[in-house]
C-alpha cells in the first residue's frame, strides 16, 4: 500500500507492506490525516524516527483481530489516541498511559502512522465520532486535545493575564482553546508574526498583537507554542516572576536558552503534550471551537510528497492528506 515515509533522507511517498494485526488491535482505513509541525521535525531528524508518518488520523475500522469488527465501531468514523501503552505497568495502572515507559507512539515512536491507506492501532485507542462533527474538523481532534491540555496544569485564575506565544497551527489551536475559556481573565492575548493568522483568534474574541514591537510583560501564564528554539527565551521575557510557562513546542535540536532567569525569578516550567480526546470531541460537538479555518490545502495520498512540501512552506497552516 502507499504511505508517506520518514527516512534518513526526509519524507517521501513509498510502498509499504499491509499492516499485520496483533491481538487487541484493529486495521483502520484512513479517510483523512493532517500534517503537523511534529511531522516536519521528524523528517529533520527529531526522535530518530523512521517509518510511516502521521498521527492526526480519521478513518473507519475495516478489520479487527480474532473476529468481526465490534458492533459499536462498525461503519463509524473513528479517531485514534496516539500513545499505545502496555496497560499493566505501574505507570499505566497509576493513570499515566501517555507516559508508559514501553509505549509506542503513532507515527512518532516505534509504530507506523496514518498518512497511508490503512493503519494498525489498538482497539482501546479508538474513539467514535458523533455525526455532528464535520470531516474537516474531526481531523483536528488530536491537536485540539493537546491544545486544551495546555491549561490543565497551569489553569489561569480569575483576573490573571495569559499570553499565547506563536501563531502557527498549534499556537492558533491553543489560542482558540483560550478564547473558549477566557471568562473572567484579566487579559488574554495571542502574540505572533502574521496579521492574517492572528485575525482568526481576534474573530474568536482574543486580543492579538504582532510580536515585533510587542513590549508588554508580566503575564501570569505564557504558553510557548512557536515551534522554534527561540520561543522559550521569548516566553521568559514575557512571564512575571513566579509565573508559569507552558511549553508546547517540539523540534529537532537544542533550545540553547539561558536558564538563570528561571532560577532567579522562580519561574514554573510545565511541559505539555497529549490531551483528553473525549473533551476535544465534546468541544467540537458543541461548536465551542471551529478549527476548519486553519485548513490551507487538501491532497490525495498519491500527492503526499507535494502535500508535505506545502506543509513545510512558511505561513502554511493545516494540510490534509486524503487517501
Amino acid at each position: 500500500m502507499k504511505a508517506l515515509l520518514c527516512t534518513d533522507r526526509g519524507a517521501r511517498l513509498g510502498d509499504v507492506p499491509e499492516p499485520k494485526l496483533l491481538p487487541g488491535e484493529a486495521i483502520v482505513a484512513v479517510r483523512s490525516a493532517g500534517i503537523c509541525n511534529t511531522d516536519l521535525e521528524l523528517a529533520r531528524g527529531y526522535m530518530g524516527f523512521t517509518g510511516v508518518l502521521g498521527h492526526e488520523v480519521l478513518g473507519e475500522v475495516v478489520e479487527a483481530h480474532g473476529g468481526p469488527v465490534p458492533k459499536e465501531l462498525s461503519g463509524k468514523r473513528v479517531v485514534m489516541e496516539i500513545n499505545c501503552a502496555c496497560g499493566h505497568c505501574a505507570t499505566c495502572r497509576g493513570g499515566g498511559r501517555n507516559h508508559c515507559p514501553t509505549r509506542t507512539v503513532l507515527g512518532i515512536l516505534g509504530r507506523d502512522g496514518g498518512i497511508a491507506e490503512r493503519v494498525r492501532i489498538p482497539l482501546e485507542n479508538l474513539h467514535v465520532l458523533p455525526d455532528a462533527i464535520p470531516e474537516e474538523a474531526a481531523v483536528f481532534i488530536e491537536p485540539l486535545a493537546a491544545a486544551l491540555h495546555a491549561f490543565d496544569e497551569a489553569a489561569p485564575r480569575p483576573g490573571e493575564r495569559v499570553c499565547v506565544l506563536g501563531d502557527g497551527k498549534l499556537g492558533l489551536l491553543v489560542g482558540l482553546a483560550l478564547a473558549a475559556r477566557r471568562g473572567d481573565l484579566g487579559r488574554a492575548v495571542a502574540v505572533g508574526r502574521h496579521r492574517d493568522k492572528l485575525a482568526l483568534l481576534e474573530a474568536a474574541g482574543l486580543d492579538v498583537a504582532l510580536e515585533e514591537g510587542f513590549s508588554e510583560t508580566g503575564f501570569d501564564v505564557v504558553v510557548e507554542a512557536t515551534g522554534q528554539p527561540a520561543g522559550l527565551a521569548r516566553a521568559l521575557a514575557l512571564v512575571r516572576p513566579r509565573g508559569t510557562i507552558v511549553l508546547k513546542s517540539t523540534y529537532a535540536g537544542a533550545a540553547g536558552v539561558d536558564l538563570a532567569p528561571i532560577v532567579i525569578n522562580e519561574i514554573r516550567l510545565v511541559g505539555s503534550r497529549c490531551g483528553d480526546f473525549t473533551r476535544a470531541i465534546d468541544v467540537l460537538s458543541r461548536g465551542v471551537v471551529d478549527p476548519r479555518p486553519l485548513v490551507t490545502a487538501r491532497y490525495p495520498l498519491a500527492e503526499a510528497d507535494r502535500a508535505f512540501a506545502r506543509a513545510a512552506e512558511p505561513g502554511v497552516l493545516k494540510v490534509l492528506v486524503e487517501p
